[in-house]
C-alpha cells in the first residue's frame, strides 16, 4: 500500500478566502514539509466562497500532488465554518489546523505533536504562553484588541489558556470530529467555542511557539472585532449544558 493510499497519520487543514496571492508559497511548504516528515498526509485546502481565483490556484498546485484536495464552499460562509468544514472531511489519525499565512511556520508541528505523544488530546499553539518567539509583531491597535478579546475569554470563558486565538492548533482525530461536530460558531471565535466545549472532556496543552506577523488580515478592527465579542456570549447561550 502506498503513502498516497493508506488512511493518513496528518490531516492539514488550511482555510482560504482570496488568498491567491500568498497560498501557493505556503501549500509548497506545507507539501515538502509533510513529504520529509509525515508520508503519510493529506492536505485539505477549504475555499471559503473566494473570488479572485483561489481555488483555481489550489487545483494546478494539487495536479503534481494528488494528498492536497481543494474543498470548496458555495459562499463566503467565515472562517470557522470553513475550519470546520475541513475537519470534519479530514481522516488523519491527527489533524491540524494552520493559517494560510504561516505566521506560524509549519515546522513547529512537531511541538505539537510531542504534547499528543505525550497523552494530550489536543495541543494549541500560543504567543503568549512563556518561551513563545514572536519575531514580528502586530500593529499596537492590533495588538491591544488582541489583548483585550484574550482577556475577555480569560474572565468569561476559559481562565486557563492565555492564547485562544494562535491559527494552529492540533487535535487527535476523535477529539476533532466530537469538538468541531458540535460547534456552531461560524465567525472568528470559533477557537474559543472549540475550547469551551473542550473544558474537562480533553486534555488540552498551550504550546508556545515562533509567531510572524503577516500583513493583510482578514479581521476588521471594527466589525469582526465587535462579532467576536458578541460570540463570546452566543457561546455560553448555545452551549449552555456545559455550565
Amino acid at each position: 500500500m502506498t503513502a498516497e493510499s493508506r488512511e493518513p497519520d496528518l490531516s492539514v487543514v488550511i482555510p482560504a478566502y482570496n488568498e491567491v496571492a500568498r497560498l501557493e508559497p505556503t501549500l509548497h511548504r506545507v507539501i515538502d514539509y509533510c513529504r520529509a516528515h509525515h508520508p503519510a498526509f493529506e492536505i485539505l485546502v477549504v475555499d471559503d466562497g473566494s473570488t479572485d481565483g483561489t481555488a483555481g490556484l489550489v487545483e494546478r498546485v494539487a495536479a503534481g500532488e494528488p494528498r492536497l484536495r481543494l474543498v470548496a464552499l458555495g459562499s463566503n460562509r467565515g472562517k470557522g465554518a470553513a475550519v470546520r468544514t475541513g475537519v470534519l472531511e479530514a481522516r488523519g489519525r491527527e489533524i491540524l489546523f494552520s493559517d494560510a499565512d504561516l505566521a506560524t511556520p509549519i515546522e513547529e508541528l512537531g511541538k505539537l505533536r510531542a504534547q499528543l505523544t505525550d497523552g494530550r488530546d489536543i495541543a494549541i499553539g500560543s504567543r503568549a504562553a512563556p518561551g513563545a518567539d514572536i519575531r514580528v509583531r502586530q500593529h499596537p491597535v492590533r495588538e491591544l484588541m488582541g489583548r483585550s478579546f484574550n482577556l475577555m475569554v480569560r474572565l468569561a470563558a476559559l481562565g486557563g489558556i492565555r492564547d485562544t486565538q494562535c491559527g494552529f492548533k492540533l487535535f487527535r482525530r476523535d477529539a476533532a470530529r466530537d469538538l468541531f461536530g458540535r460547534a456552531r460558531l461560524d465567525g472568528f471565535a470559533f477557537d474559543v467555542e472549540i475550547l469551551w466545549l473542550a473544558r474537562g472532556r480533553y486534555q488540552v496543552a498551550e504550546v508556545p511557539v515562533v509567531w510572524s506577523h503577516v500583513d493583510d488580515s482578514k479581521v476588521s478592527p471594527g466589525g469582526d472585532a465587535a462579532r467576536m465579542f458578541v460570540d463570546l456570549v452566543r457561546i455560553r447561550w448555545l452551549h449552555r449544558g456545559r455550565g
